[in-house]
């Protein structure tokens, strides 16, 4: 695909910085408008986007609307219905020192927004953002990743179709249209991506002091007690893991699972695979593949970091990758210290007494089961995700000792299904949150206003300040 030019760039973020200053964009029902635009834009791109699924990533249409195409005609119907009371004008509280004045809470657009997003769930991670954009009153450039190309060019296609330029336009290219998009100053920066990439963007806006919502990922953590249902943990997680083939940035990562039930479990997740692939996964349409070759070397290299106890069938020529269970990982390999992003999954086993079970592992013991995995959680970077199963007051416990951006008792990756709730990471996970008036948040600036009268002009704020002994008991 061809790399759009600087020119171009500077010139559609001139034309943007002048429609919204134009004021063209700040009535509620020009935002609704365009909200409904974009709606019906989804349901008339809707075959071809998801072909560009199958085409860059094997996503079936089932997996593609789920995860994709339903969660952002979702937030669409959600922001048409909420804008117009979320955008209102609020009165707020005015103490007796501010006598007669009135205070006021307003919302307004913080201007020229740039969203880039990844190739991991194109569309949704794109337009999600964007219906954010659109109900604050922004415009928008929107940058796809290059790794999908079928889809960024359906994308492409559809802006184009339903939006003018100067007010949501779409920028194609590698990581050098990226740099010459992060020159530019703009009034937002939403990015989803890596933590490494993300420094760079967090650099590239501290230049202009830029804010910046920041989706990232990590190693989230799942955790198996033995006082979960193995059966329900087992199918929950063989699900949450191979969704999209396990290039999720809220997939579990790994897994720290009590010693009395790790062989239950693996037996289970090999039962569960088979039910929902089964017995041939490669030959499952369902089953995605990896997004590049340089993906696929990257994650079957993984691998040799450990011990192979389910799975392990590769296909270089498909980038296919059976869902594999490795134990006997050291805490410092790259399985161990780098965000997967595929369908591979770590197994570290736990005694009561909190004791690692691994050659591979230096004699240690946190006393318990529940101590060890908080020391290991909170050991590392925070996660986007945190997921546990087993009983719920003790999954409320850890999660009160530990940090995460998200997560789920007795389930994997559902939390984000409710767009009632905010989603974003902490740490190193990311910051900012959006979803449901999030989006809407993230896009806006908080702005108060006071309200005052010439008369009765109160004489106790001027110098030399006669009543402030009256007035310092009033603050």
């Amino acid at each position: 695909m061809e790399n759009t030019s600087t020119e171009k760039i500077q010139a559609i973020n001139k034309a943007q910085k002048e429609f919204f200053h134009s004021g063209a964009t700040l009535d509620i029902s020009f935002r609704k408008e365009m909200l409904k635009k974009l709606g019906y834009a989804m349901e008339k791109w809707e075959k071809r986007l998801c072909d560009a699924l199958w085409t860059d990533l094997h996503k079936s249409y089932e997996e593609a609307y789920l995860t994709e195409i339903s969660i952002v005609k979702g937030e669409i119907r959600n922001h048409i219905r909420h804008v117009a009371g979320w955008a209102r004008r609020r009165k707020a509280h005015s103490p007796l020192k501010l006598f007669p004045s009135r205070s006021y809470i307003v919302k307004e657009p913080l201007g020229c927004s740039l969203i880039i997003s990844p190739w991991n769930y194109p569309v949704q991670l794109l337009l999600n953002p964007l219906v954010g954009a659109i109900s604050a009153g922004c415009t928008a450039v929107l940058k796809p990743s290059p790794y999908v190309p079928a889809v960024s060019k359906a994308i492409e296609d559809m802006i184009r179709d339903t939006f003018d330029e100067r007010y949501i336009a779409v920028v194609q290219g590698n990581r050098n249209v990226n740099t010459a998009l992060l020159e530019q100053r703009w009034d937002l920066i939403f990015f989803t991506g890596s933590p490494a990439l993300a420094k760079t963007v967090m650099a590239a806006a501290a230049k202009n002091l830029t804010p910046v919502v920041l989706e990232l990922g990590g190693k989230s953590p799942c955790i198996i007690d033995k006082t979960a249902d193995i059966a329900v943990a087992a199918k929950r997680i063989a699900w949450g893991k191979t969704l999209n083939s396990g290039q999720t940035c809220i997939a579990p990562d790994y897994i720290l699972i009590h010693k009395d039930v790790k062989e239950a479990f693996v037996k289970a997740f090999a039962e569960e695979m088979r039910g929902l692939h089964g017995e041939d996964i490669k030959a499952d349409r369902h089953y995605v593949r990896m997004v590049s070759d340089k993906a696929f070397e990257r994650v079957t290299g993984y691998f040799k970091d450990g011990k192979i106890i389910y799975g392990g069938r590769t296909d270089v020529t498909e980038r296919f990758i059976e869902p594999t269970l490795i134990e006997d990982v050291a805490m410092d390999s790259p399985l161990m210290t780098e965000e997967i992003f595929g369908p591979v999954f770590p197994v570290i086993t736990i005694d009561d007494n909190g004791q690692i079970i691994s050659h591979c592992h230096p004699e240690q013991s946190e006393g318990s089961f529940h101590n060890t995995v908080i020391n290991f959680v909170t050991s590392r970077e925070k996660p986007l995700a945190f997921y546990y199963f087993g009983k719920e007051s003790d999954g409320w416990e850890i999660i009160r000792r530990t940090s995460s951006g998200g997560g789920c008792i007795n389930d994997v990756i559902m939390h984000i299904a409710n767009e009632n709730v905010p989603f974003g990471g902490v740490g190193n996970s990311g910051m900012g949150r959006y979803h449901h008036k999030e989006s809407f948040e993230c896009f806006s600036h908080t702005r108060s206003i006071l309200v005052s009268y010439s008369w009765p002009d109160l004489p106790f704020r001027y110098m030399p300040y006669r009543f402030f002994k009256w007035v310092k008991g009033l603050m």
